[in-house]
C-alpha cells in the first residue's frame, strides 16, 4: 500500500498546535502517524481495530484509574 497516494489524512477538530495524531482511511485498512512528521512512520490498522480503538476510547477504557 502506498500511504502517499491513499486517501486525505485527518485529524481531530481539538488540535491546536500540531501535536497531535493523523488518520486516513485507505482499502480495508486505517493508516496513522504523528501529523509533525509527514515522512515518518505509519502504524497500519484493521478497521475492526480502528472501531475497538474509537469505542474504547469513547466509553472510557482509555482514562487512567482513579
Amino acid at each position: 500500500m502506498d500511504d502517499a497516494t491513499s486517501g486525505a489524512w485527518r485529524k481531530s477538530g481539538y488540535s491546536q498546535e500540531g501535536n497531535c495524531v493523523e488518520w486516513r482511511f485507505a482499502d480495508d485498512a486505517v493508516q496513522i502517524r504523528n501529523s509533525r512528521e509527514d515522512e515518518g512512520p505509519v502504524l497500519i490498522f484493521t478497521r475492526a481495530e480502528w472501531q475497538a480503538f474509537v469505542s474504547g476510547a469513547k466509553s472510557g477504557e482509555a482514562d487512567p484509574p482513579g
